[in-house]
């Protein structure tokens, strides 16, 4: 099913192929008419009240991180954002859907599982609206891998069943809003990471990305998310 599955995505223009988040379901965890406003003031401020922390803290003003453990938010489609702090959350009687490196809880679910699904909504509503500062955010900097990053992005990896990556994230990398994240000028770094935990299940939010990232070896990995963080 999933070599079937994957043959479709790649070949389909319609379906657009896969994606590193999985947001089928985010119109489902989101609630109507999300506030922007309010999403800032918890963005900027965090509620102590609930133990909720500031979001500034980690991913700078408006999203735009400065440090690349932490990913840049501003611009990123709110339904993703959303989906993914619901996948960080702790549900009672089952680990989250998105784990860190050893299988162990994500510093984000202890940040995210105090959050209502209205905090949710908000917060990624704001960010949604936010711009990115490309001046600032992550780069390709690897000229030694550049051709094979973008021969992986545009066209995949044949004998291995790898799709492109620009079938779902589109030739310049900025995404398929509701849909597909942007992942240009997010941090190489911070792609390669989630490449690594989608590969080895951790983060266990998108069987599609599961399937592709164990098909790529560490050098493959390191090549497309250098070339994808410079993508503008």
């Amino acid at each position: 099913m999933k070599r079937v599955l994957l043959k479709m995505l790649a070949a389909s223009s319609l379906l657009l192929g896969l994606s590193l988040s999985g947001v089928g379901h985010a119109a489902d965890l989101i609630v109507a008419k999300p506030d922007a406003a309010k999403g800032e003031q918890l963005f900027t401020n965090g509620d102590p009240s609930r133990g909720v922390l500031a979001c500034v803290s980690c991913h700078g003003d408006g999203g735009n991180s400065m440090v690349p453990a932490n990913p840049n938010l501003a611009g990123q489609a709110h339904e993703y954002i959303a989906k993914q702090l619901h996948d960080f959350q702790a549900k009672k009687g089952a680990k989250p859907a998105r784990l860190g490196a050893g299988g162990n809880n994500s510093v984000m679910t202890a940040i995210a599982t105090p959050l209502t699904d209205e905090d949710i909504a908000n917060v990624a509503y704001y960010l949604g609206q936010q711009a990115l500062n490309y001046d600032k955010a992550g780069t390709a900097t690897k000229e030694a891998t550049m051709e094979r990053g973008q021969h992986i992005w545009r066209a995949g990896i044949a004998e291995r069943e790898v799709p492109a990556c620009a079938a779902c994230h589109a030739a310049n990398g900025k995404g398929i809003p509701a849909l597909f994240p942007r992942l240009a000028g997010q941090f190489p770094s911070y792609i390669e990471t989630q490449l690594k935990l989608f590969r080895s299940n951790e983060r266990g939010n998108s069987e599609i990305m599961h399937t592709i990232a164990d098909r790529m070896s560490d050098s493959d990995i390191a090549a497309v998310a250098d070339y994808a963080a410079g993508l503008r």
